[in-house]
């Protein structure tokens, strides 16, 4: 780790959690650990036997495809990143038999020099029909979960553009957060290829460059950690920024994405911002000016509803959301954009 200090501790609380006091929590929008959530499910129960017990109750299935699977060298020591150029990244990726990889995650706990390996964000139902039946989180019903499953790896700070409750079923995993407002803080890398789906940060957290990048240490008086062990959970928010650690030779997490209160037949946040940095970023300052000025006013707000004065015929797109002004608003845009 690096010699900035230990980051602060994760608020926690016990298990159980009822429906209400996971309302309150996600109200709040701040990230927490509930120790031993899932502590009854059938598969944590399984790799608390051991390593041999979870991938036993993990191919007791017959596995009707193959999945996806990705391995970094020795020498990158568990972190899956970029390449020293950043022409790519310093992993690779194939599609194969589960069942044979986790025969190779067992094998390589004896090894000396040890792969990083993984598989990440596999729909359990899919894949797992009776692990699903037989480990449930009843706070999200209506959630299909996935899985994770590696050995010591690392995974980058970044963010996602949903909420996120993640268990861990085997093995120990360190989370550390940071607040969405820390983004200059943490150095983001490029917006088109990304080894997590949204930007990482740069910045190794275990040897952090500060003559590169100076701002991280401001970022680190904020990061929030905890260390969950199996049965245990915990609740990220919305565009929180997670690196997260797998510390043990076999381990695996199922994780739970959702976005509630989006109106049916929205546009995507993350399009809207590449589409503002094709219309705006490059204007001369006075103009970018006049725009935030615009954006203030008609998509966040500041000033109240902006068609207020408008009699309801003549609001047009700036009108209650509904599925049609939705479908009206990407038919303009697709229009503009020829």
């Amino acid at each position: 780790m690096s010699d900035l200090g230990p980051a602060a501790p994760l608020p926690e609380i016990p298990a159980p959690l009822d429906e209400a006091r996971f309302a309150e929590i996600r109200a709040i929008a701040r990230p927490l650990v509930v120790r031993g959530l899932a502590a009854d499910w059938p598969a944590v129960a399984a790799a608390r036997s051991g390593d041999e017990a979870i991938v036993a109750y993990l191919t007791r299935e017959a596995l009707p495809r193959p999945v996806r699977a990705i391995a970094a060298p020795p020498a990158e020591r568990g972190r899956f990143f970029y390449n020293a150029d950043l022409t790519g990244f310093n992993f690779q990726a194939g599609n194969g038999r589960l069942d044979l990889f986790l025969a190779d995650l067992l094998r390589a706990r004896g090894m000396t020099d040890v792969p990083a390996m993984a598989i990440q964000s596999e729909e359990i139902a899919a894949l797992f029909p009776r692990f699903a039946a037989e480990n449930r989180l009843p706070l999200l019903p209506d959630v299909d979960p996935r899985i994770w499953i590696g050995n010591r790896i690392r995974v980058a700070p970044h963010y996602d553009v949903k909420e996120n409750a993640a268990v861990c079923v085997a093995g120990r995993r360190r989370f550390t957060l940071f607040p969405p407002e820390q983004i200059a803080n943490l150095y983001p890398g490029p917006l088109e290829q990304t080894p997590a789906g949204t930007p990482v940060s740069m910045v190794d957290q275990h040897a952090p460059d500060l003559a590169r990048y100076p701002r991280y240490a401001e970022a680190w008086q904020t990061a929030q950690q905890a260390t969950l062990e199996p049965g245990d959970a915990i609740y990220i928010p919305y565009c929180w920024w997670h690196g997260v650690e797998s510390l043990e030779a076999v381990s695996i997490l199922v994780n739970y994405w959702w976005n509630e209160g989006t109106p049916e037949g929205a546009g995507s946040p993350y399009d809207a911002l590449l589409h503002a940095m094709l219309a705006l970023k490059h204007l001369p300052p006075e103009q970018r000016g006049v725009w935030r000025g615009m954006m203030d006013y008609y998509v966040f707000e500041t000033a109240g509803d902006p068609a207020r004065h408008l009699p309801e015929h003549a609001k047009g797109v700036l009108g209650a959301p509904s599925p049609g002004r939705f479908a009206q608003m990407k038919a303009i845009i697709r229009q503009a954009l020829g």
